[in-house]
């Protein structure tokens, strides 16, 4: 099955940004746009309506906590929903990501079928 939505994954990784395009893109997924951390993709949100964002948290430059504080800020990017990947899996970690305003939450290593039922899950399919 194929779907339209557009992802947006940020990543300071491009190794891990490509395994989650890849997992996207056999799940169906073909419209995926990609930045290194929250400030490139704050410059990609600027130009591009996106369904779904999914981001890291340790990045350089805006880490992914703070990526999602300023959109949560913006009332243009409030009602998107962001699925956190990432490594910090302490509860506290996730407590705080989620009080952030993260939709979500997927602790590395995954699986490609942990990220398409969060994603599946996120974006109401």
């Amino acid at each position: 099955m194929a779907y339209n939505h557009k992802i947006i994954t940020v990543d300071d990784s491009s190794t891990m940004r490509r395994i989650i395009k890849n997992t996207l893109i056999k799940i169906g997924f073909s419209n995926i746009l990609e930045a290194g951390n929250g400030i490139e993709a704050l410059e990609v949100l600027a130009q591009n309506n996106v369904d779904l964002i999914i981001t890291d948290w340790n990045m350089p430059e805006m880490d992914g906590l703070t990526f999602v504080k300023t959109l949560r800020a913006k009332d243009q990017y409030k009602e998107i929903p962001i699925l956190m990947v990432t490594t910090e899996a302490a509860k506290e970690d996730i407590l705080t990501a989620l009080k952030s305003g993260v939709n979500n939450y997927v602790v590395k290593p995954f699986t490609p079928d942990i990220l398409q039922e969060k994603v599946f899950k996120l974006l109401g399919l």
